[in-house]
C-alpha cells in the first residue's frame, strides 16, 4: 500500500491518523533485571456462559474482557503488538508473538497465564518471555544494526506443533531490505531448527518486472494445526497482486491463499481460496486509508477452519467477523499461477460471528485465537487477543468466548440443529 508515511505495523498508522495521531516508536533494545507483572484490568460484567443460543443469537457470546493500556510493561518493556495467541495443555500457558520488529526489544513471544470461568474471565498475567533466535543464534537485530544477510522479522502467527516442543512461526518479510515472508520452527527456548519452504507463488518480495507477488503487509498471517494433528494451514492476509485487488467499499476482495502443509514431511500438499468479504465502510477522503483481510485461522473440527477477518476504515476504526469453512469442499490452487480469470471453486463461508454483536466499547485490532479448556459445564472457550501496534490509542485487547448449544426446538417443530 503506497502512503506517504512509511511504517512497518499493518495496522498501526491507520488507526493513528484517524485520531490525527502518528506515534514511531523506535527506542533501542532494553532490558531490566527485575520483570515487572503486566497489570491487570477489570473484566467487564459478564452474564456468564448461557444455557443455549436461539437463531437470532449467536452461538458464540461474550464470557469476559481484559484491556490493557499502552504502558504494560515486562522487563522494563512495554508489551505490544500481540499478533498470536495459542493454548498449551502441558504447562496450562499461552504463547503470544509480538510483531514488534526488535524496535522496542529483539523479536520475541510471551508466555502468559489466563484464567476464566463461567463468571467470566478474571486474569491474564504474563510469566516468561522468549526471544526468536537467528541461525546463528543470535536474537534477532532492529534495521538500524541488522546486516545486508539477516532479515529483520515481522512475526504475525505463531503455533506449537505437536508434542509441544516445538513452535512454528510466520514473518510477513522485510521488503524494505529486499527480504519476502518465511515460515520458520523453533524450540522452545526460541532457538532456530529450520525454515519450512513456501510454495514460489508466496514467496517475495514483489517481481518488480511482472507486478505480480505479495503485497507488502499482506502477507503470512495465520496458522492453524488440524485436529488430527497431520497438517498445518498457512493463510496469507490478502490475495496476491495477479489474484485480484484487495477489498473496497461494496467489492469483495481478491482470493488469497490458504495453504496445507503435511505437518510430516513439512511440505505444501494443497491449497485453497478464500474470498474476504468488501470493506464494511469507506472513508471517501481517504479510500486508501481502509483494509479489509484475514488476521488468523484456527483449527475447529474434522476438515473446517475459523476464520477472523479484521477490517480497518479511518474514521470508524477497527470490526471483525468470524466465518466457519470447510476446507475440503474448494479446489485445490496450488498449481494455479493467477487466480484472476481462472476456474475454481472458493472455500464456502459460514458467519457465525460479527464482533459488533458482542456489546464491547469498542473491537480493536484482533489478530490471534485459540481454544482454551473447556467450563466444566463442558462449553468450549475461544480466546482472541489485539495487536495494539504500540500505539496510544488502541488497547490490548483479550476477549473470552463462550460456545453454546442450540436450544432445543418447541415440541412439534423443526428445530435447527447445530454442529457440536
Amino acid at each position: 500500500m503506497k502512503i506517504n508515511i512509511q511504517i512497518h505495523y499493518s495496522f498501526g498508522l491507520f488507526k493513528a491518523l484517524s485520531l490525527s495521531v502518528l506515534v514511531l516508536l523506535v527506542a533501542g533494545c532494553k532490558t531490566s533485571p527485575e520483570p515487572a507483572q503486566a497489570p491487570l484490568s477489570p473484566s467487564i460484567p459478564s452474564p456468564g456462559a448461557a444455557a443455549c443460543h436461539t437463531p437470532d443469537r449467536p452461538a458464540l457470546q461474550l464470557l469476559g474482557e481484559q484491556r490493557w493500556p499502552l504502558d504494560t510493561l515486562w522487563a522494563g518493556t512495554q508489551v505490544g503488538g500481540l499478533s498470536s495467541i495459542d493454548y498449551r495443555p502441558a504447562d496450562d500457558s499461552y504463547y503470544l508473538v509480538s510483531d514488534d520488529r526488535s524496535a522496542k526489544d529483539s523479536a520475541r513471544w510471551y508466555r502468559a497465564r489466563i484464567r476464566y470461568d463461567a463468571s467470566g474471565l478474571q486474569q491474564v498475567s504474563i510469566v516468561e518471555q522468549q526471544y526468536l533466535r537467528t541461525p546463528a543464534g543470535a536474537p534477532y537485530p532492529s534495521s538500524r544494526t541488522a546486516t545486508a544477510d539477516t532479515p529483520v522479522p515481522d512475526p504475525e502467527a505463531l503455533r506449537l506443533l505437536p508434542g509441544g516442543r516445538s513452535v512454528v512461526w510466520s514473518s510477513e518479510g522485510d521488503f524494505a531490505r529486499g527480504f519476502g515472508p518465511s515460515l520458520q520452527q523453533a524450540g522452545l527456548d526460541g532457538s532456530w531448527q529450520h525454515t519450512w519452504p513456501l510454495p514460489a507463488l508466496l514467496q517475495g518480495p514483489l517481481q518488480p518486472e511482472t507486478g505480480r507477488g505479495p503485497r507488502n503487509n499482506m502477507t503470512l498471517e495465520g496458522i492453524a494445526i488440524s485436529e488430527d494433528q497431520r497438517s498445518l494451514w498457512l493463510s496469507m492476509e490478502g490475495a496476491l497482486r495477479q489474484d485480484g485487488p484487495l477489498p473496497r467499499r461494496g467489492q469483495i476482495g481478491g482470493p488469497l491463499r490458504i495453504t496445507q502443509y503435511d505437518l510430516a514431511s513439512q511440505q505444501p500438499i494443497r491449497q485453497i481460496a478464500y474470498i474476504p468479504d468488501a470493506l464494511p465502510k469507506d472513508n471517501l477522503l481517504l479510500p486508501l486509508i481502509a483494509i479489509n483481510g484475514v488476521s488468523e485461522i484456527l483449527a475447529d473440527g474434522p476438515d473446517h477452519l475459523l476464520v477472523l477477518e479484521r477490517a480497518y476504515v479511518l474514521g470508524a476504526g477497527f470490526s471483525a467477523r468470524l466465518y466457519r469453512i470447510n476446507t475440503q469442499e474448494a479446489s485445490d490452487t496450488l498449481a494455479i499461477d493467477a487466480l484472476h480469470g481462472a476456474a475454481y471453486t472458493p472455500a464456502h463461508k459460514e458467519l457465525l460471528l460479527d464482533f459488533a454483536q458482542l456489546g464491547l466499547r469498542t473491537v480493536d485490532n484482533l489478530e490471534g485465537m485459540t481454544w482454551g479448556p473447556r467450563l466444566a459445564s463442558g462449553e468450549r472457550v475461544l480466546l482472541l487477543v489485539s495487536d495494539n501496534n504500540f500505539n496510544p490509542a488502541q488497547v490490548t485487547q483479550f476477549l473470552a468466548l463462550v460456545e453454546t448449544p442450540a436450544c432445543a426446538a418447541p415440541a412439534g417443530n423443526a428445530g435447527q440443529s447445530h454442529r457440536n
